[in-house]
C-alpha cells in the first residue's frame, strides 16, 4: 500500500526518497502552494553529509556552500574544532535550508515521486489495515486510502494533533528576533557578534543581504503577531544603544527557547519525524540535520513494514531509537541556550565550561555530540566493539579487483553483510541482505560486518574479538526477519558504483 508523507520539508523529502529506494509507493503532499523562499537554517552538519554520502548524492550538496571546520557550542569566542571528529566530513556545510529542500526534491523526482503542492491533510481515520486520509485541494476535499501516514508537517503538526499524540516539554520563556535585511551603511554593524548596551547582536552575511539575530527584550503579548520592520528597528537600536539604518526587509520572524517532544513517534499506522516529533532551542542550528537523521532511521523500517517482511517490533524501534536521540538533542540545545544567556551570574560557569572545551578530548566529545556523529543505537546483541551500534565508518574496500567503499555499498539502501578473510559466515538466501566478500587493508583484523540500511553497525566480528555465528543469526533475525540464515557459499556482488549518483 501507499505511504503518504505530509510535509515537503527536509525530513519528509528524505523519508520519501528512502521509501522510494525500497520500492514502496509513496505520495508527498504539502499544504503550501509552493516552497517558501524563507528559511531559518543554513547548516548541514557532518552526520547529514555522511547519510547523504551513503545514498550517493552528497556531491550535489557539497558544491553549494563553504565547508567550515569549526562550530559553536555556546561561546562564539571558543569555537569547537570539528576536524577532531571521527568522520569523512569534519566540518559544517553552509547551505540554505531552502536549497537543501530543492536538491532533495530534485532527487526525489528522479526516483519518480513528485511533490503535490497545495494538498493539505485535514483529517484521517485509521484502522488495522490502513488510514483513510482527507486532503483539501483548493476548495475541494479528496479521500485517500493509504497504508501509513507520516507526519513531517512541522512543529504545529496537524497529523500529530489529529492522532492524539502528546507533545510535552517546556514552554517558551525567552524569544529572539530574526531579520533578513540590508544595512543602509555596512560599516555601521560588522559581521559576527557585537556587544551592545543591552544585549548581543549577531550578524551573518548572506548573498545580497545580512541576517541579524538578537534577543527580544520581553515575551510578546501575541507570539503569532508578525514582526514589523519598525519594531525590529526599535529593538535593534535599543540593544545596541545607538541607531543603525536598515533597508529592504526581506523576512522578519521570531523564535523561542521552547523544547517539546512527542510522547510517541509511532501511533499504530501514523508516524512522526522532524519538527512534528520535536522542537528545541535553535542553538547549534541542528533542526534540519535531526530531521534527516529521523528520516533515514525511519525509512527502511517503514518500508519493510509496508512491504510485509519486517520482523516484530521493527517499526517500534524507530520510536525507541530516535526518541532517545531526540531527547539528547533537547538536552544539548537547552544547555547551549542557558550558557548563551546574557546573565552575569553565569559568567563563572561559562569560563569553566570554556576551559573544559579547550581540552581536546572534551572538545571532540562536544563536537560529535552537537553534530550527531556520536549517535549510537542499541544493537540488541552482546559485544564491546566501539563500532557496534554506531554509523559504520566509510571504510575503503576491495571487492575482487574493484575498489569501493562502505558508502557505495549502501547506496541501494539495503542491509549489507560483508565477509573479510577466510571465516565462513551464514549467507542470506532470502535476498533481503546484500552479501559481499571483501578485503579491507586499513582494518585487516575485520572478519565480518553487518550494516543496517541507515548505515549503523548491527554486528561486527574481528580476529581479536571474534563473535559466534549465532550472534550474527540473532542480528539478522532481529533487524531483517531472516529466520534461519543457511550456511553456504558467499555470493560476490559487484560494487553498486553510481547508484544514486548525481
Amino acid at each position: 500500500m501507499t505511504v503518504m508523507v505530509a510535509g515537503a520539508g527536509p525530513g519528509g523529502l528524505m523519508l520519501a526518497a528512502e521509501l522510494a529506494l525500497a520500492g514502496v509507493e509513496v505520495t508527498v503532499v504539502d499544504r503550501l502552494p509552493r516552497r517558501s523562499p524563507y528559511c531559518r537554517g543554513f547548516t548541514l552538519n557532518a552526520r547529514s553529509l555522511e547519510l547523504l554520502d551513503r545514498r550517493g548524492v552528497v556531491d550535489r550538496f557539497l558544491g553549494e556552500g563553504p565547508a567550515v571546520p569549526y562550530g559553536m557550542f555556546a561561546d562564539p569566542s571558543r569555537p569547537l574544532d570539528l576536524t577532531a571528529m571521527d568522520t569523512d566530513h569534519a566540518y559544517v556545510l553552509g547551505i540554505a535550508q531552502t536549497r537543501v529542500e530543492e536538491l532533495l526534491e530534485q532527487w526525489l523526482a528522479e526516483l519518480g515521486v513528485p511533490v503535490r503542492w497545495g494538498h493539505e491533510v485535514v483529517g484521517f481515520d485509521q484502522d488495522g489495515d490502513g488510514v483513510d486520509v482527507t486532503v483539501r485541494v483548493g476548495g475541494e476535499h479528496e479521500a485517500r486510502r493509504v497504508g501509513y501516514l507520516a507526519g513531517c508537517d512541522g512543529s504545529r503538526s496537524i497529523v500529530r494533533k489529529l492522532a492524539g499524540i502528546g507533545f510535552p516539554g517546556t514552554p517558551a520563556t525567552a524569544f529572539g528576533l530574526l531579520a533578513d535585511v540590508n544595512l543602509a551603511d555596512p560599516a555601521d554593524l560588522p559581521y559576527g557578534v557585537t556587544e551592545g548596551e543591552r544585549g548581543t547582536v549577531f550578524v551573518i552575511p548572506r548573498p545580497g543581504y545580512v541576517r541579524i539575530v538578537l534577543d527580544e527584550p520581553a515575551p510578546p503579548a501575541d507570539r503569532d503577531q508578525p514582526v514589523e520592520p519598525a519594531y525590529f528597528q526599535q529593538v535593534l537600536d535599543e540593544t545596541l544603544g545607538r541607531p543603525v539604518g536598515l533597508a529592504d526587509p526581506r523576512w522578519l520572524t521570531r523564535f523561542s527557547n521552547a523544547a517539546r517532544q512527542a510522547d510517541r513517534y509511532v501511533a499504530d499506522r501514523v508516524v512522526l519525524a522532524g519538527d512534528a516529533a520535536h522542537i528545541h532551542p535553535p542553538a547549534g542550528a541542528v533542526g534540519v540535520n535531526v530531521a534527516l537523521a529521523d528520516a533515514v532511521n525511519l525509512g527502511w523500517k517503514l518500508a519493510a513494514t509496508t512491504l510485509g517482511h519486517a520482523p516484530d517490533g521493527l517499526l517500534d524501534s524507530y520510536h525507541q531509537e530516535r526518541h532517545e536521540a531526540g531527547a539528547r538533542v533537547l538536552r544539548t540545545t537547552r544547555a547551549q541556550a542557558i550558557l548563551g544567556r546574557r546573565d552575569p551570574e553565569l559568567d563563572p560557569l561559562r569560563d569553566l565550561f570554556g576551559e573544559l572545551t579547550d581540552l581536546p578530548p572534551v572538545g571532540r566529545y562536544l563536537a560529535e555530540l552537537a553534530t550527531g556523529v556520536s549517535t549510537r543505537y542499541d544493537p540488541r546483541i552482546p559485544g564491546d566493539n566501539p563500532m557496534l551500534g554506531r554509523l559504520a565508518p566509510n571504510l575503503k574496500l576491495i571487492l575482487g579487483d574493484e575498489d569501493t567503499t562502505v558508502a557505495e555499498l549502501l547506496r541501494p539502501a539495503n542491509p549489507v553483510l560483508i565477509q573479510f578473510g577466510d571465516r565462513a559466515l551464514p549467507a542470506d538466501a532470502a535476498g533481503r541482505v546484500d552479501v559481499f566478500r571483501a578485503r579491507c587493508p586499513e582494518q585487516p583484523d575485520l572478519e565480518g560486518l553487518l550494516i543496517r540500511p541507515d548505515g549503523h553497525t548491527a554486528w561486527i566480528s574481528t580476529t581479536t574479538d571474534p563473535q559466534p555465528a549465532d550472534t550474527l543469526a540473532t542480528a539478522l533475525t532481529t533487524w531483517f526477519g531472516v529466520r534461519t540464515p543457511p550456511s553456504g557459499a558467499w555470493r560476490t556482488r559487484r560494487s553498486p558504483k553510481g547508484a544514486g549518483s548525481a
